[in-house]
């Protein structure tokens, strides 16, 4: 598949992604930004600092001034844009993807870009249709100021209260734990020593990797546990028992937080939340705006409603002051709430309604062939109410299904929600016996 994916830029270096194609994506970002600034950073996976010089040789070969941050999370990144006042934002990361990938994140303005945008950077940099220029290259370290604007926004919330901080040796390692303990936090650190293998865990904060953490919650007695992404822009949160808490549970805490104090205000969520979201968003007060799933998207609509926060079933958490996402910020957030709410994190969680929604169920196809699929789904189901803002979204009796094209693989990926367990099942059940050959072995839960 091509690297060049709806909200950013991902492949497995040096197969998909080298220093050549680095360089030709630098000078096409530099050449769509016309000229105008751009801060540089980079996660601190082994492959970042060539990847990072190739992109800086592109961006000033295309007449752009760069700032280089250095080694830092990715919300660091775009804070210093819009407290710099600078136009341009460029990324070299690839998230919570496996250590052996790597990629590029970035803006060309203050909105998040647009699959057109990256297409046109594609074409660009597959053409050599560049601007030329002779860029100035300048670099600062922004590390002191960024704390330091958390530390005012956060200053003794944290009192009496134990947190672990779960980095997973990426880029929030050296940002997190200074972060928390700023905010009067005792901190618990784990796995807080930055390391672009990612030796102890998966960049993906996904509940499955965060065994260590779980058993060191209850071993130190922590409050809550917040475990970071590769690049520090999304955040996964551990009750004080080391249970998981799901992004949507999340959400709903932080938009009853947020909504307090701002009633009527919108709240976006993607459409792969459960409709528990919406419900409790709507009970606190708050305006539920529904979004396609994807960093990009989310926070595009974010800045385009005025909204006051959005989440995302992945872990990603926006914030209307900060014209974005970040993972540390959201994880001070809940620590707030949760000391408002008498530090019990696990009694919070208890005030939503239960749920019964699926992981995704991911059916492999052909390249090009999902899209084929998710057109099938909505003739077959054509009787039904749909949507259509990203791939098909089947509205059942009791329940609805979620059918997309994957954009990191061949694959077309389907979730589900159901009034009860059974009903779930049997909405499942019917949506993957409508795709062709999906009981072939190959439709399988993530």
């Amino acid at each position: 598949m091509s690297i060049f994916k709806a909200c950013d830029i991902r492949g497995v270096y040096p197969d998909e992604i080298d220093e050549r194609a680095a360089e030709a994506i630098g000078r096409a970002v530099g050449t769509e930004l016309d000229r105008a600034g751009c801060v540089l950073a980079g996660d601190v996976r082994l492959s970042t600092p060539p990847l990072k010089s190739a992109v800086q040789r592109g961006l000033l070969g295309a007449g752009a001034d760069v700032v280089d941050l250095g080694i830092v999370p990715t919300p660091v990144a775009y804070w210093a844009r819009r407290r710099m006042g600078i136009r341009g934002a460029v990324i070299v990361t690839a998230s919570h993807n496996p250590p052996e990938h790597n990629g590029v994140k970035f803006m060309l303005g203050p909105l998040a870009v647009t699959p057109e945008d990256i297409e046109r950077v594609r074409v660009r940099a597959e053409q050599g249709d560049f601007h030329s220029g002779r860029g100035r290259l300048s670099s600062r370290d922004v590390r002191d100021e960024y704390l330091a604007w958390l530390a005012e926004r956060f200053e003794g919330t944290g009192a009496g209260m134990k947190a672990l901080v779960d980095a997973g040796s990426g880029t929030a390692s050296l940002w997190a734990p200074p972060a928390f303990r700023a905010a009067g936090y005792q901190v618990e650190e784990l796995f807080c020593e930055p390391d672009g293998r990612f030796p102890n865990r998966s960049p993906n904060p996904s509940a499955e990797a965060l065994g260590a953490a779980s058993a060191r919650v209850r071993a130190v007695g922590a409050d809550f546990a917040a475990c970071f992404d590769g690049d520090g822009d999304r955040v996964a949160f551990l009750d004080e028992r080391g249970r998981a808490v799901s992004a949507e549970d999340a959400l709903i805490l932080l938009a009853r937080d947020a909504l307090r104090t701002a009633p009527g205000a919108a709240v976006i969520y993607d459409q792969k939340c459960t409709r528990m979201v919406p419900r409790e968003i709507e009970r606190a007060g708050g305006q539920p705006l529904m979004e396609r799933s994807g960093h990009s998207f989310i926070k595009r609509r974010l800045v385009e409603e005025g909204a006051l926060l959005a989440g995302e079933a992945s872990g990603h958490f926006f914030f209307g002051e900060l014209g974005g996402d970040d993972g540390t910020y959201a994880a001070l957030r809940m620590g707030e709430l949760i000391a408002r709410g008498g530090r019990h994190l696990g009694a919070l969680l208890g005030t939503i309604p239960p749920y019964f929604i699926s992981e995704d169920v991911r059916v492999t196809r052909p390249a090009g062939d999902s899209e084929r699929l998710v057109q099938h789904l909505r003739d077959a189901f054509a009787n039904l109410p749909q949507d259509h803002t990203d791939g098909v979204r089947i509205e059942f009796e009791g329940g609805w299904a979620l059918c997309r094209a994957s954009v990191t693989e061949p694959a077309m990926t389907v979730r589900v929600e159901g009034d009860t367990p059974e009903r779930m099942a049997e909405i499942r059940d019917l949506v993957l016996r409508a795709i062709p050959r999906a009981r072939d072995g190959k439709a399988t839960a993530e």
